[in-house]
């Protein structure tokens, strides 16, 4: 039977609790560690194994990328049948306080705390600090709890701070309850402006069942105080990021990402699909003729069209209806996509396939959905020319992965 037990490294020995069990596999967790390895390394976190946000912290840096490249190369084999042939580049991140976008549950009564759930569980775990997280992140944590929330009402589910490349400001959004009152919300966002003089503005959300309503559809906002907006440098530009936009999170390893995916190519037509607010598609405008941005989401559509030059065509569309209603027969030079870590589908891997530009490079969050994706363009007749596995969320099993094709 396989176990699968967190926490533990190759070659340790330790006495397993069984909390899951099915036919010849089970799930358990360390009752007591029998036999440590010496590549064990003391946690940087006090919450490290309650809290569910890291899973890595007992593992030495330069070990975790190793066992990241192995698994997203057995993942690839596993699913896919891709037998890598040449060596995955690998792009390391300063190990800590590398966040520039953390989400924290919010506990507003009897007494204030910001916080994560509890590892493999929906039970709330208060924290004073968030060690992967930017230091003005971990500076706003701190004055707020020792604030004790400066009054913030109990209609305050989750609050998600998102700082800009200077760390120096944070534009904020807050998801609510629904029976909340604007004018509530408003007294508490100017307390928190007075006594917080880098937060930029707040912007408060309505939150929502996923199960019950459209997952890719933006959130409803309720009020704003202050800026909606946070300009955000990188080397290719300034962008405009709005609260509730998605913007990538590593704050040290987002100039090497967009240098990757923007890469050597040139040409007439290029299409960014996932485009969100521009990121790729900015560096890719001074390298193609013609570019299509595709991006759902209205929000950061409006960031898209802000931070693109007049040369490019921003299309507020699903990737799957785009591509099935598209007109245009020519073939695109690139097409670079960003998919959520559901990754693209079927319904659009086919039509990218049919599509038979000359180049892909593909951005992916999760090895699973990539491998899967992967076999389709490589059954078709393309190649993998490149693998680069950026390691955007240290401390963590999360993997992002830029993969070049080419036919």
């Amino acid at each position: 039977m396989a176990v699968f037990v967190p926490f533990v490294l190759p070659g340790e020995t330790v006495e397993a609790e069984i909390r899951q069990q099915k036919p010849g596999l089970a799930w358990g967790s360390v009752a007591r560690l029998v036999d440590a390895s010496a590549e064990r390394v003391e946690p940087g976190c006090p919450c490290f194994q309650r809290c569910g946000g890291c899973h890595y912290q007992h593992i030495s840096y330069s070990r975790q990328l190793e066992f990241k490249a192995q698994i997203l190369r057995e993942t690839l084999q596993r699913i896919a049948k891709i037998e890598l042939r040449d060596a995955i580049r690998l792009h390391p991140s300063p190990p800590w306080n590398y966040r520039n976008r953390t989400r924290f549950h919010v506990c507003a009564a009897p007494e204030f705390a910001l916080g994560f759930f509890r590892f493999g569980s929906h039970e709330f775990l208060p924290v004073r600090q968030c060690p992967i997280s930017s230091p003005l992140i971990n500076q706003a944590i701190a004055q707020l709890t020792e604030a004790g929330g400066l009054g913030c009402p109990t209609a305050i589910e989750e609050i998600e701070m998102f700082a800009d490349a200077e760390d120096a400001k944070i534009l904020a959004t807050a998801f609510c309850a629904a029976d909340v009152s604007k004018n509530e919300l408003q007294e508490w966002a100017e307390s928190l402006r007075s006594q917080i003089p880098y937060l930029a503005g707040l912007t408060f959300f309505s939150s929502r069942r996923r199960s019950e309503e459209d997952s890719l559809a933006d959130p409803r906002v309720i009020t704003r105080a202050g800026a909606t907006v946070l300009p955000y440098r990188t080397r290719y530009g300034t962008c405009q990021v709005s609260a509730g936009a998605f913007f990538q999170v590593n704050r040290h390893l987002l100039d090497e990402l967009v240098a990757v995916v923007s890469g050597d190519v040139e040409g007439d037509l290029a299409l960014d699909l996932y485009a969100g607010g521009g990121l790729f598609t900015v560096p890719l405008a001074e390298k193609f003729h013609h570019i299509f941005a595709v991006e759902s989401s209205q929000i950061s559509v409006a960031d898209l069209r802000q931070n693109v030059p007049a040369s490019v065509k921003v299309v507020n569309s699903r990737t799957e209806e785009y591509l099935r209603n598209r007109q245009a027969r020519h073939c695109p030079d690139l097409v670079v996509l960003d998919p959520p870590r559901a990754g693209a589908g079927k319904a659009v891997t086919r039509s990218l396939v049919g599509l038979g530009a000359k180049h892909v490079r593909y951005v992916s969050c999760d090895p699973a959905t990539l491998a899967r994706d992967l076999s389709a363009f490589v059954s078709s007749g393309y190649r993998i020319v490149a693998t680069d596995l950026f390691d955007l969320f240290p401390q963590t099993f999360h993997i992002e992965t830029v993969v070049q094709l080419a036919r």
